[in-house]
């Protein structure tokens, strides 16, 4: 079984020989459940099965690689009460999902407008 490997800056990643810090980012935050994860955290910490049940009951293997990929990446760290929470790295990615919130509801809307 291929190990997979925890896209980082200066690797190369699927799609790109580089290591440009922005395909290592892109690979990392385009895997199934990350962005979610890092949603989920935005507003504190969390336990293990608190994620789960936030990410609609993914499976524990699952959300075990994806915490152990974003804990390799710096993103993610347990802290002293074992739960679940952002680095300073991680919580500087939420001015960004919280602008990406803003342009879906925008969406949303013009797309509810035009089927109207």
């Amino acid at each position: 079984m291929k190990k997979i490997t925890t896209p980082l800056p200066g690797r190369s990643v699927k799609g790109s020989q580089s290591g440009r810090p922005i395909m290592a980012a892109l690979n990392l935050l385009s895997r199934r459940w990350v962005l979610r994860i890092i949603w989920e955290l935005r507003d504190g910490s969390c336990g293990f099965r608190e994620i789960q049940k936030k990410c609609d009951r993914m499976s524990p293997d699952t959300l075990s690689t994806r915490l152990s990929e974003l804990k390799e990446a710096g993103i993610v760290f347990s802290n002293e009460e074992n739960a679940l929470a952002l680095t300073p790295l991680g919580k500087k990615l939420g001015p960004a999902l919280l602008e990406l919130d803003s342009w879906s509801q925008d969406w949303a809307e013009i797309i509810g407008q035009e089927k109207a």
